[in-house]
């Protein structure tokens, strides 16, 4: 009897653990689902008329396809009007005045600026992803710091291919002090390609090594910021520069070639998420650091790269997640990249350390319901702010004084109302004043002694794992 009843309680265990075995993926299953996958995509100096979305110069077909089945916002702004500001507010979630990067970490190691970053102090979306159990990689610019205390490693980035500079030779990866590149992780390496190719790829390898757990890619592309170099084009710096200076440069050709690239590079990451069926559980959002300068494209808005005009600031953005967010949405609400990393905690389910404070709101609820943020306002350098359609801007190329423009009526910043809304004037003044004593007490700034370190030994490489 005692062997027969130790028999049935083999047999009943064994049912069980086959059971919970069988159940397993399952429940694994359903808990990724909860965490979806996400994908952030900066282009480099892109104005709002560039590409094809949005009525632009450039035929980017899979950005088309990407507004098709998503979401596209007309009215999505950076936090600067510059490269390193708007990377230290997307990163933080807050202004970055209070990151202490309030303008460009300049490659001249002359400039004092050169020898600020991104204080480690600071709390990024990679550090939280990454605390919630998701693998976090970096592929393309960083720009928040020259030296290896700064590098994106040491901001919660388990991954980074590209180079730390503002901007690169597309062919040679030496930057505009003929100072070699590129790096993987804290190891400088040599590795041949056109740069937009290789942050796809590399991007793309990422996704397929962690398709069966959470990932955070963010996809920091090179374009279409200056030098302008297609894929077939010489290089313009570095040992090889000399030789290829007698050889003329079709400007405007090499843009649209970049733009039509980095398109491209969007369409294989698309691909990449289809092939592996990771799309319906991946949101995907593609924006620019700022507006791009005369040789690109802001039409309709006025003013480029560097100015609080509209075209310095407002983005091209698109954001696609099937099944979850409405195909051909157009979103009109005011947003900003600060809003990027709060929305990415929520939907992953992570946190910031307690007393934390976010400058950016969750964007789930527009991207899965279309539902209103309501009037909100926002600052740009001290120097501009919006109140929901209204838009104050202080001094500026082309502006005499105090500007007040109703974006409503006037996206071009043409018609100056400030002398018909004295009161609107003053408030919105005393809004900016409140705005620059609240993120000076906070600000943090972090530099590395003026003498530069040595220049690490590139290890050269012909493809890395």
């Amino acid at each position: 009897m005692r062997k027969h009843l130790r028999r049935i309680v083999a047999i009943v265990v064994t049912a069980v653990a086959t059971l919970a075995l069988a159940e397993a993926p399952a429940a694994e299953k359903s808990n990724k689902a909860d965490r979806p996958n996400i994908v952030i995509i900066m282009a480099d100096d892109l104005g709002y008329g560039d590409t094809s979305p949005y009525g632009g110069w450039i035929k980017t077909p899979h950005l088309d396809r990407m507004a098709a089945e998503g979401m596209r916002f007309t009215d999505f702004h950076a936090s600067g009007n510059v490269c390193s500001p708007t990377r230290a507010g997307l990163l933080t979630g807050r202004y970055q005045q209070r990151a202490g990067v309030p303008g460009v970490i300049n490659a001249d190691p002359k400039v004092a600026a050169h020898h600020h970053g991104l204080n480690v102090k600071e709390v990024t979306f990679a550090e939280c992803m990454k605390k919630a159990g998701y693998r976090t990689g970096l592929f393309g610019k960083w720009h928040l710091g020259y030296t290896k205390n700064f590098n994106p490693m040491h901001h919660g980035f388990d991954r980074f291919r590209g180079y730390v500079s503002g901007n690169v030779d597309y062919i040679s990866h030496y930057d505009r002090m003929g100072v070699y590149d590129w790096w993987d992780g804290l190891e400088l390496i040599e590795e041949p390609g056109y740069v937009t190719h290789l942050i796809t790829k590399h991007a793309v390898r990422f996704i397929e090594e962690h398709k069966a757990e959470p990932f955070c890619v963010y996809i920091a592309h090179e374009a279409v910021h200056s030098p302008y170099q297609g894929p077939d084009d010489p290089a313009q710096r570095g040992p090889d520069a000399r030789k290829n200076r007698s050889r003329p440069i079709d400007t405007k050709t090499a843009y649209r070639r970049m733009m039509e690239e980095m398109d491209r590079g969007v369409g294989d990451v698309l691909a990449v998420l289809e092939r592996l069926e990771l799309a319906d559980n991946t949101l995907v959002f593609f924006f620019s650091d700022n507006g791009a300068n005369p040789r690109g494209s802001n039409a309709p808005l006025r003013g480029f790269k560097g100015s609080n005009w509209e075209g310095g600031h407002r983005e091209p953005a698109i954001a696609r997640w099937p099944g979850r967010i409405k195909p051909g949405t157009v979103c009109a609400e005011l947003c900003i990249t600060l809003d990027v990393m709060p929305t990415m905690l929520a939907l992953a389910g992570a946190s910031v350390p307690e007393g934390h404070k976010l400058d950016g709101v969750n964007l789930a609820g527009v991207l899965l319901d279309a539902k209103s943020l309501g009037t909100r306002q926002l600052f740009w350098n001290g120097r501009a702010m919006r109140d929901g359609p209204w838009k104050l801007i202080v001094g500026g190329k082309g502006q005499v004084g105090v500007g007040l423009y109703h974006l409503g009526d006037d996206i071009g910043e043409k018609d100056n109302l400030a002398a018909k809304h004295p009161d609107r004037v003053a408030a919105m003044l005393a809004a900016i004043a409140r705005w620059k004593e609240d993120v000076e007490t906070s600000a943090t700034l972090q530099r590395v002694p003026s003498a530069r370190s040595p220049r690490p030994t590139a290890r050269i490489i012909a493809d890395c794992p």
